[in-house]
């Protein structure tokens, strides 16, 4: 497991990926050429994967993601130090908060 600020990168084996999320198209990239984990509401700044790869939303407001990179990659962001991923598939959480009648991703 990987951790940097409210993002959460748990390692999955590729036979815990559902077929459908196997061939699905990714998300596309940034401006800058990256696949954004997490962009910061209040800072601009984003958790962010640099390397080949792919990133798949799972359905719901709150869905976790997919992530996988066929050779490794790197999640940066500017205020933390960056973790290397090695090669393969990953589920990627945001962080929840309950606020008084809602429960909602917390903004950093």
């Amino acid at each position: 497991m990987y951790r940097q600020g409210d993002v959460l990168i748990m390692e999955l084996d590729e036979s815990a990926v559902p077929a459908p999320y196997r061939e699905a198209p990714g998300e596309l990239r940034d401006a800058r050429g990256r696949l954004v984990l997490a962009l910061g509401e209040v800072t601009g700044h984003a958790h962010a994967v640099q390397g080949p790869g792919r990133l798949i939303r799972e359905a719901g407001p709150f869905g976790p993601m997919l992530l996988h990179l066929p050779e490794g990659g790197r999640v940066v962001h500017e205020e933390h130090a960056v973790i290397p991923l090695p090669k393969g598939w990953f589920r990627v959480v945001r962080q929840r908060e309950y606020a008084p009648g809602a429960v909602r991703i917390v903004a950093d």
